[in-house]
């Protein structure tokens, strides 16, 4: 069952001679619970196809679809409710709220929609990640794998339609990079969870069910 759809998406930034083209006319499909690596080197453009899909960002020309909802349909007001109710993101760099512990931080995309928190659900989505011992902890008490766990679990708590990782790992130790991996993989295997994942490692990328390669704004193989 497909769950995303990517249909001629260019992104072009600037005119005349500063003119850059980050996406070219950029098409491809996914099916729910596949787990996608899209791969490329620096300014290859992968970080802005990664952004159009999740409606952070609007595109020059072309169309993203997230469970057959066209999400360039929407206004401003409706694609931000429809990011955070259908999209989990993850940065590289956390981007936790500095204030909120552990346990708020993964609430937050909830308690946003005013919408009612399952205690056993969330109890049990901590211990997966590891957390429990540390659930009342703000961001800068923990280790960096402790604070991209918890941004995954902030993404995983309102079951979306597809999680978005721009670099998960890029900021982390090789121990703290296999256990945030690993936690992918299992969420992936365990909970059918639909994955997209930015880097430009390419034995990272080996534990996708499917590799797109970008270059230049373009798809230039699928492995």
């Amino acid at each position: 069952m497909e769950i995303l759809k990517v249909e001629n998406l260019c992104k072009i930034y600037g005119k005349g001679d500063t003119k850059v083209t980050a996406l070219n006319n950029v098409s491809f499909k996914v099916d729910k619970g596949e787990f996608v690596a899209i791969v490329g080197a620096s300014g290859s453009g992968k970080s802005t196809l990664l952004h159009l899909i999740g409606g952070v960002d609007r595109p020059t020309s072309g169309k993203v679809f997230i469970d057959g909802k066209d999400i360039y349909s929407f206004n401003d007001d409706k694609l931000a409710i429809f990011r955070r109710r259908q999209v989990g993101l993850i940065y590289q760099f956390y981007n936790l709220i500095p204030i909120l512990n552990v346990e708020e931080n993964i609430t937050l995309p909830l308690n946003l929609d005013n919408r009612d928190i399952n205690l056993e659900k969330l109890n049990e989505l901590i211990s997966i990640l590891g957390l429990s011992s540390r659930k009342n902890h703000l961001p800068n008490e923990l280790s960096g794998g402790q604070q991209q766990r918890t941004s995954i679990g902030r993404a995983m708590i309102t079951n979306p339609a597809i999680i978005l990782a721009d670099e998960p790992t890029g900021n982390l130790d090789s121990k703290s990079s296999d256990e945030i991996v690993e936690l992918l993989k299992k969420s992936n295997r365990d909970y059918k969870q639909t994955i997209i994942m930015i880097t430009h490692n390419m034995e990272i990328a080996q534990c996708a069910n499917r590799i797109i390669k970008i270059e230049d704004g373009k798809i230039v193989e699928e492995v």
